[in-house]
């Protein structure tokens, strides 16, 4: 099992986030959470990596008890177990695009440009690995921040809104890149969004509530 979460609950001072959320998710599924605006959905993503801390509960990564680490040990953890697609692209507009795609390998200590070059192809940037950010389109960029959290070939990708700011026909592009490029690496795929499109490609939808997570309804996206 990629990820296991057991009755989580999280709390902003007395407010709470969420609560007795629980989920399982194995290696190559492709699980979309859906729910209302404030719910705590990015908050869960941040939980499952270990970027934020919880009040109850527990989170275990490729067998891992994310929670019983120190910072130092979930950074390490998120380094070589875990890729990250948000809404924003976070690419660095100095490096060209190879750069940005090869960071996760360079923290790791590796250098594979061929590796990187695998990736561009992959996502359909073949021949843009020496364009700098400013000369690509938001598709382009996201399919780079796509190419960059997968290759490390992590176990686990976690994606925030990644088609948000993308017209209905590039971020359908992008899906497919995204799940495409998950289901050969056998990375598992947590997607938090609002896309009726994005949710048509799932495994399985869940609705983040009050109550935890829940099977989604027929009609389970809102704004």
């Amino acid at each position: 099992m990629t990820l296991r979460i057991e009755k989580l609950s999280k709390h902003y001072g007395n407010t709470p986030v969420f609560a007795n959320v629980s989920l399982a998710v194995a290696p190559g599924e492709f699980v979309a959470i859906v729910g209302e605006s404030g719910v705590g959905k990015s908050t869960l993503l941040n939980c499952m990596a270990g970027l934020d801390l919880w009040d109850q509960g527990t989170v275990h990564l490729e067998g891992v008890d994310v929670g019983a680490l120190n910072e130092d040990q979930r950074a390490l953890l998120r380094r070589a177990k875990v890729g990250f697609v948000f809404q924003a692209f976070h690419v660095l507009p100095h490096l060209d695009v190879a750069q940005n795609v090869a960071l996760p390998l360079l923290l790791l200590g590796q250098n594979d440009p061929a590796r990187v070059q695998a990736m561009l192809d992959a996502v359909g940037l073949a021949a843009l690995g020496a364009r700098l950010p400013q000369q690509l389109s938001g598709g382009q960029l996201q399919r780079v921040a796509i190419a960059r959290a997968l290759v490390h070939q992590p176990r686990l990708l976690l994606a925030d809104e990644p088609t948000g700011n993308l017209d209905p026909s590039t971020a359908a592009l992008v899906m497919q890149a995204l799940v495409q490029q998950c289901r050969s690496h056998g990375a598992a795929l947590v997607l938090v969004t609002h896309s009726v499109a994005a949710t048509e490609q799932a495994d399985r939808v869940l609705h983040l509530g009050s109550d935890g997570l829940r099977p989604a309804s027929a009609h389970p996206v809102t704004n």
